[in-house]
């Protein structure tokens, strides 16, 4: 038999001892299942209060309680109103300002664009107008071809000023060799 029967199961007690032992007798039920009850009759009592709720085709022991939602009180209502007012004549504005920079830059794109090109035919006839007068001068300059001048002509069309050079190569060799070569016509030694 189970260990643990006496503990659950009463014994009968005989004589004047069961009579005044009787209200103080351990029940034979089990303490959960009264409890069950105990909570089952409450939730009764409950369901018939908020009516029967079925969230499922069973019927769950505890049931469904709606929470009551409090109504925002009208000073907050109006506040929320004003600022969701406000928000949105923000959105406007920042939209409307947004719409104005992109015409502005647009336009601003195009005048720019436009005083490039002005620009760029101006550079483009100062070119044109600076090469025929080089050409020009470069014609005018041209002497017959004497022997030992040839230098002298070569010499004409470098430019020997270093700090005007656009090159970043070193040129001064070349520089020194045409020079001797202008001033010494007849030497054939360079070193």
């Amino acid at each position: 038999e189970d260990d643990f029967g006496e503990m659950v199961e009463p014994k009968e007690v005989h004589g004047e001892l069961a009579d005044l032992m009787a209200p103080i007798m351990v029940k034979t039920e089990d303490p959960a299942a009264d409890f069950l009850a105990r909570e089952q009759e409450q939730l009764g009592e409950l369901e018939v209060e908020i009516g029967t709720l079925s969230v499922s085709p069973q019927k769950s022991p505890i049931p469904f309680i709606e929470k009551k939602i409090k109504e925002e009180p009208a000073v907050i209502k109006e506040w929320r109103e004003k600022q969701i007012e406000m928000l949105r004549v923000k959105d406007e504005e920042e939209e409307n300002a947004r719409n104005n920079l992109r015409d502005q830059a647009a336009k601003e794109l195009e005048n720019w664009y436009a005083q490039n090109a002005i620009q760029l035919e101006k550079l483009r006839a100062a070119n044109r107008e600076a090469m025929i007068n080089t050409d020009k001068t470069f014609v005018a300059e041209l002497e017959p071809v004497e022997p030992g001048t040839e230098w002298e002509r070569v010499a004409k069309l470098c430019d020997f000023n270093p700090k005007s050079a656009k090159n970043v190569k070193d040129v001064s060799r070349m520089r020194s060799i045409i020079l001797q070569l202008k001033q010494g016509p007849g030497s054939n030694s360079i070193n």
